[in-house]
């Protein structure tokens, strides 16, 4: 029987505090990622003749391998967390150094970070599905238990 509340509650049994409903947003959106970037990245890749601009490659690379790496993240969700924080991270920075400086001028629409802009203020989904107190207590302030488990 599906309850909200049952989704609502941290789980400590099997996703270590986290909320179901975070770990059901992170798989959508590692799903979302597969099938859409990696279609867009790889579709890039293997259609691409003559020589690649270096910058745009990195990009495009990038987005091919995080495309993949989120095949992983379907399955365990939030072992592959920092693969959700890179995105977030990125797209935020991305936005404030490119977008914001555009928009305030109202130079963004018609300008070729118009399209991109679109794309990463979907970063709100990310930001959502993301379990910050296990982000937390997990990469950014680990207990000193999980500390010794690394040094060993």
């Amino acid at each position: 029987m599906f309850r909200i509340k049952a989704i609502l509650k941290p789980d400590y049994e099997r996703y270590e505090g986290v909320r179901p409903i975070n770990i059901y947003l992170l798989r959508l959106l590692f799903l979302l990622v597969v099938v859409f970037v990696a279609s867009d990245a790889w579709s890039a890749i293997l259609k691409h003749e003559g020589q690649w601009d270096h910058v745009k490659a990195a990009a495009v690379c990038m987005w091919a391998a995080y495309s993949v790496l989120s095949i992983f993240g379907l399955i365990n969700p939030l072992k592959w967390l920092p693969i959700v924080m890179f995105e977030i991270f990125y797209k935020i920075i991305w936005l404030v150094i490119v977008a914001y400086p555009l928009w305030s001028t109202n130079r963004l629409a018609g300008s070729p970070a118009e399209e991109m802009t679109h794309a990463f203020v979907w970063v709100i989904l990310p930001i959502v599905a993301m379990p910050w107190a296990y982000a937390f207590r997990t990469y950014v302030w680990p207990s000193t238990k999980s500390t010794a488990r690394i040094r060993s």
